[in-house]
């Protein structure tokens, strides 16, 4: 599993990415709800989201691409970057506009992990979840509210995150809420 696989149609990846340097990308309330409405702009078109967590300096998703006809195969990887690059190239212009600063806010390059069995996503679900808990932010993973977990445990509530698939693991709610309160070994690859 590389950072510089291909996106391909279809499949599910883990997707994160960092502030350049000692940058924050959200400073407050108001940049995470701008980036949440980019998201919902240039990735859901794209992609089904499962999962997702913004830190102040770090954001993680994980995704399924979507099977989009317009797409020659050769093209796929070029046309799902460039909704990348659009969503986080919006996101800095108008950050650095607001707060009168130049430059790269993101690095220059987009960290991704294609998820090719359920154990694996599994325990994407609780780590993504759990990252404010894991830099010392929360001590409950419910404290935080810029992370899909809220939506999965008020799932009467309409959203756009797409939670029938992650949910087919767990019998109830209870269960979810358990299983992000349980320790669970991340033995995949060091991710940040």
């Amino acid at each position: 599993m590389s950072n510089t696989e291909n996106f391909e149609c279809g499949y599910v990846y883990h997707i994160y990415t960092h502030a350049n340097g000692k940058d924050l990308i959200f400073r407050e309330e108001e940049n995470y709800k701008y980036f949440l409405d980019k998201l919902l702009k240039y990735i859901v078109p794209i992609a089904q989201i499962y999962v997702y967590c913004l830190m102040p300096n770090h954001f993680h998703l994980l995704i399924r691409f979507k099977g989009l006809d317009q797409v020659r195969n050769e093209d796929e990887h070029k046309y799902l970057m460039k909704q990348f690059s659009n969503l986080l190239n919006s996101y800095a212009k108008a950050y650095n506009k607001k707060y009168n600063r130049r430059g790269a806010l993101f690095l220059d390059y987009l960290k991704r992990k294609r998820v090719d069995n359920e154990k694996y996503l599994i325990k994407l679900l609780h780590y993504i979840h759990n990252n404010p808990i894991n830099h010392g932010f929360v001590v409950d993973v419910n404290d935080w509210k810029y992370s899909s977990y809220r939506s999965y445990i008020n799932f009467s509530k309409e959203s756009k995150i797409e939670r029938k698939e992650m949910m087919q693991y767990f019998d109830t709610i209870n269960d979810f809420i358990e299983y992000h309160k349980s320790n669970v070994e991340y033995d995949f690859l060091t991710i940040e």
